[in-house]
């Protein structure tokens, strides 16, 4: 069954612009491109340099995958940045090979596949908890009650902090990644002048406030106290590589905004299907489906919060009949590439029986592929489970909104109103 999730109509949308998503994903732009010209070069609006948008599924694995081709060495996000300000934000999302595998070896551990398996039973009883309040009131935002408290009560489990700790540091962390939104932040990325705080991360002054939260985590930990993951995170690989402190307080920061933020938006969007779609709960709970881990890749499909990442051009290169310069930006939009015929069959319609999903919401493709997908994938499952144990009824009952960004796209505000059984 085909409805919308959140489609701009417009097919000559300007996705340099942050208001490019603020009323729906512009999937009428993606589609022409993608008939059109899949490897487009886009005007920035405002002082930076142009990119080139590459928006078909095929394309995107294969340029993703050619890290010697396109470094993540200058910023993942299409907007410029000196050498120095890439230096002093950088995680290691911001790292080409071999500092990259050393990075990632430094945090792997404590977000691999069995560890996160751990997490089921705190995540199912959070859950549980969630539905409970949130079912006495029958009608509710289901961001607010469900989509947004899940992965902040998660965040103090996986870091070791007080629950009253994590909503302060969700705030903070949205004040980061949401910059573009005047409901968030203060300092709107391209409303006023950020210039101030260039040197910190998402150029937010919330960083100085995590950063100082980050040193307090920092010398607990060296006075032997256990903090979650995070000792973890600090132990030396096999081959003596340490993350520093500063690099700590930047993936601390990374862990915060996008670890939470982009989960959140998926189960928003998860949500809003089954508020939609009366044929999917009923599926659910007919068992009509692959299993829970292909449902849950569906539904982070459909969701794909993070729009696109970023590359920077090495070298000369000639690709889909372009040529490619040195030093050119190349944005893989990730949102596009999920709803490609090409690369997905019938991409705008929720298939719980999708017998194979190449979807590319993680960044599938390449080296760098989301750290904390296991646990992302966790957590939708089990709120899709037990809404569907639970549920008789969902349906959404005024306007939803959307976060302002072309970055990370997401429903932040959704009215329900459900039944239980």
């Amino acid at each position: 069954m085909q409805y919308p999730f959140s489609r701009n109509d417009d097919p000559y949308v300007d996705l340099s612009s942050q208001d490019a998503f603020a009323t729906g994903a512009p999937f009428a732009t993606f589609d022409r491109l993608r008939a059109e010209d899949p490897v487009y070069w886009t005007d920035f609006t405002g002082n930076d340099r142009g990119f080139w948008s590459i928006t078909r599924h095929a394309d995107i694995l294969a340029l993703n995958a050619k890290t010697d081709l396109l470094s993540s060495a200058r910023g993942i996000r299409m907007e410029d940045q000196t050498e120095e300000e890439y230096e002093a934000r950088k995680t290691f999302q911001e790292t080409d090979a071999p500092v990259h595998r050393a990075f990632r070896a430094l945090a792997s551990k404590a977000f691999s596949k069995g560890t996160i398996a751990r997490y089921e039973d705190q995540i199912r009883e959070i859950v549980t908890e969630l539905l409970d309040e949130a079912f006495e009131e029958r009608q509710f935002d289901a961001v607010d009650r469900i989509a947004r408290r899940l992965p902040m009560r998660m965040l103090a489990q996986i870091i070791g902090v007080p629950d009253e700790d994590a909503t302060w540091l969700v705030r903070k962390g949205d004040a980061l990644i949401s910059n573009a939104d005047p409901e968030y932040t203060d300092f709107v990325i391209d409303k006023v002048d950020t210039e101030e705080y260039r040197f910190l991360p998402f150029r937010s002054p919330a960083a100085v406030e995590l950063f100082d939260y980050a040193n307090d985590l920092l010398e607990r930990m060296d006075q032997g106290e256990q903090l979650g993951v995070l000792n973890v995170v600090l132990e030396p690989t096999s081959h003596g590589t340490k993350m520093s402190r500063d690099e700590f307080r930047n993936f601390f920061c990374l862990l915060v905004a996008a670890g939470n933020d982009t989960t959140r938006y998926s189960i928003a969007a998860t949500i809003h299907s089954l508020a939609n779609d009366p044929t999917l709960l009923s599926d659910l709970q007919a068992g009509r489906q692959n299993g829970w881990e292909a449902t849950t890749d569906e539904m982070i499909r459909w969701a794909t919060p993070t729009t696109h990442f970023r590359r920077t051009a090495t070298r000369d290169f000639e690709h889909g009949g372009k040529h490619i310069k040195a030093g050119d930006k190349v944005v893989l939009w990730f949102l596009s590439g999920n709803r490609d015929e090409q690369g997905i069959s019938d991409p705008y319609s929720i298939r719980l029986d999708r017998p194979r999903n190449p979807h590319l919401a993680f960044g599938q493709g390449g080296p760098h592929i989301c750290l904390g997908m296991w646990l992302a994938k966790l957590e939708v499952s089990v709120v899709l489970q037990e809404l569907s144990r639970r549920l008789q009824s969902i349906e959404q009952v005024d306007d939803h909104s959307y976060l302002r960004s072309n970055f990370i796209h997401g429903i932040k505000k959704l009215p329900i109103r459900i039944a239980a059984r």
